[in-house]
């Protein structure tokens, strides 16, 4: 397996995505410059099995330097005749690829896990569909977060402390997110996650995945119960762009060569932060500052758009996409 060469990352994904279109596809990016290589690869989403095709290439005969915007003009056409099919184009342009080591940085909440932690300790409190309310408010931007969060956790006071375990034991971790974290594992690259949930949920998942690092909120605990309070920092938008910071600067890696993956408004600040800033599966307020879009549920994908060899690839030549 080898990364993609040098180019403009193009991605096109879609359950029903057809030969034909791609090597049209392929053969007019062909037309308009030059394909250095062109690869598929399937991969398998709650919803069903998805196929991606993935090009390193240059476009010379655009207004924008590297055809960036032409490139996404033909996919988005691309994509228009394989509606009303949910399909996912991403252009990651040359300049913006981030060369040497990468580091990894991850919400968890509706990210790296497919629950909200908070949302299932407050069903223990009886107050699961208006806990489930704000946290949607607050991942679209529409509250403050630390408001927010300190109201959520105040439905939790007097909960038995064995609620985190049961509640631990219930997470799920996103499909592709351990093919996401091995991509970096096996080059020796960091990978961190970072969260507005919770310390006593996230320290076992890290360590299941062998994650470098991560930092979340502390729910407090006396004599056995939920406070219905936080302890010490809170990592609210702010602390997760400086911790995206300071790990970079940890590793001495160049924030050009970080990659952040988030889902809400509240992951805004450090996806803009990033070299290369993800939404996945996200809501519009951070989707509109993200570099990629993921809209499959697999983070395998993400790897794939950055042109990272993975373990789902299947190489085809040029213009020979299946």
């Amino acid at each position: 397996m080898t990364d993609l060469p040098s180019g403009t990352i193009a991605m096109l994904a879609a359950e029903d995505l057809d030969g034909p279109l791609t090597r049209s596809l392929t053969a007019e990016f062909d037309r308009r410059g030059r394909v250095h290589h062109t690869e598929s690869a399937e991969f398998t989403t709650p919803s069903g099995t998805i196929r991606a095709v993935r090009w390193s290439l240059e476009l010379g005969d655009s207004d924008d330097t590297f055809g960036t915007q032409l490139i996404s003009s033909l996919l988005d056409d691309a994509a228009a005749q394989l509606a009303p099919a949910h399909v996912t184009t991403t252009v990651l342009p040359a300049r913006q690829r981030p060369t040497g080591e990468m580091l990894l940085i991850m919400d968890v909440d509706s990210t790296l896990i497919d629950q909200e932690v908070i949302d299932l300790l407050a069903g223990f409190a009886g107050a699961a569909e208006e806990v489930a309310e704000v946290t949607e408010r607050a991942m679209r931007g529409e509250l403050d977060f630390t408001q927010s969060l300190h109201a959520r956790v105040a439905t939790l006071a007097g909960l038995d402390d064995t609620v985190l375990h049961e509640t631990s034991a219930a997470l799920t971790a996103t499909t592709g997110a351990t093919d996401l974290i091995s991509t970096w594992q096996r080059r020796g690259w960091p990978v961190y996650a970072v969260s507005g949930g919770f310390r006593q949920l996230l320290e076992p998942l890290a360590e299941q995945l062998g994650l470098t690092g991560f930092d979340a909120n502390t729910l407090q605990v006396r004599d056995g119960r939920l406070t219905g309070r936080t302890a010490g920092h809170i990592v609210d938008p702010h602390t997760k762009r400086q911790r995206l910071l300071e790990w970079s600067k940890h590793h001495a890696t160049p924030v050009q060569n970080v990659v952040a993956v988030g889902d809400g408004a509240n992951d805004a600040d450090m996806v803009k932060e990033a070299g290369v800033g993800v939404a996945f599966c996200a809501k519009p307020a951070l989707a509109e500052h993200a570099d990629l879009v993921i809209t499959h549920r697999h983070m395998g994908l993400i790897a794939y758009a950055i042109g990272l060899a993975t373990e789902a690839t299947k190489p085809t030549p040029p213009g020979r996409v299946e």
